[in-house]
């Protein structure tokens, strides 16, 4: 495929949308772009004393390979960056722009299928319950650090969905004509397929 194709996954954190995005992706021979990260590595720089707008302005992709942005520190200050609208007005435009590269590209993130591609060809909502998410999160930080519970894990799991559920800017909700994929009772491979089985009948209505 040559001319541009956007898919957009969306859904709250630890729902499995990054690991779907990036196998979508593979499957299709698209570009992927954890949007996410554009987030988180804002959030890290406000962390060492930056400030949010100016980093955001300033990001470049280079931002995107600093090691420590997935750890759950740099996950609350990117939620909290997320709330910014100038910050996101920053990253609106290079978010589009590789939406529409040619070729096609999958991007998962909160508001890629409502605020950043609402004209995307393929809109999919990935989610799961706040136990199962919460769990899913605490074996990948319990496997790197100790003393986290998993009560206060699953709680932070809460509180960052209240927060980028509310916020007036973008929050995140499933676009009108994405496809709900709920990934609570699901195995990786088994979600992986069904989001591909997904994808591949939206891509044949459109032939």
């Amino acid at each position: 495929m040559t001319e541009p194709f956007t898919i957009a996954i969306d859904g709250p954190a630890a729902a499995g949308k990054g690991t779907i995005s990036k196998a979508v992706a593979a499957h299709f021979g698209f570009a992927h772009l954890d949007t996410g990260l554009l987030y988180r590595a804002v959030g890290a720089k406000v962390m060492t004393g930056s400030d949010a707008i100016e980093a955001a302005v300033g990001l470049r992709a280079e931002d995107l390979d600093v090691d420590g942005l997935r750890t759950a520190e740099v996950a609350q200050a990117a939620s909290k960056v997320a709330v910014i609208a100038e910050v996101r007005a920053a990253l609106l435009d290079f978010q589009r722009a590789f939406a529409r590269r040619a070729g096609g590209a999958v991007l998962d993130g909160r508001d890629i299928g409502t605020v950043i591609c609402p004209q995307a060809e393929v809109k999919l909502f990935v989610t799961a319950s706040a136990e199962v998410r919460g769990k899913r999160r605490y074996d990948e930080l319990s496997a790197h650090s100790d003393g986290i519970s998993l009560a206060q894990v699953i709680e932070d799991v809460r509180i960052r969905d209240a927060r980028d559920a509310e916020r007036a800017e973008a929050p995140m909700k499933p676009a009108e004509t994405a496809v709900i994929l709920d990934t609570s009772n699901l195995s990786i491979a088994a979600a992986i397929a069904k989001a591909i089985d997904l994808v591949s009948a939206r891509v044949q209505t459109l032939r």
